[in-house]
């Protein structure tokens, strides 16, 4: 049987992201705590570790490799511009199609 495709688009990788964070480092919180502006290191939701788990966690879901140069706070720093930086790299634009995965 084939496997199914998924196309990737932003609100998809949100809501990817979104759930890891939660998951991962405010395993008590709701997910409406947590929104997509707010400052994941600036306020200790993401240390320097866990900042390593998120991006193994996207090299691995997303099939990326992140190249050390572009491992900035800034690319991560939320989950509208962690999304936005793996769009990209997925996607090459917001004006391409979006890149197909298989699960």
């Amino acid at each position: 049987m084939p496997r199914k495709v998924i196309k990737l688009d932003d609100g998809i990788i949100r809501r990817e992201i979104r759930d890891f964070i939660l998951a991962n480092f405010l395993p008590r919180e709701k997910a409406a705590t947590l929104g997509d502006t707010d400052l994941l290191f600036e306020s200790g939701i993401i240390d320097s570790a866990g900042a390593m788990t998120l991006i193994a966690h996207i090299e691995k879901r997303f099939g990326l490799r992140i190249p050390d140069e572009e491992l900035f706070p800034e690319n991560f720093a939320t989950i509208k511009k962690t999304v936005a930086y793996i769009s990209v790299r997925l996607n090459g634009s917001k004006t391409k199609k979006p890149r197909e995965i298989r699960p």
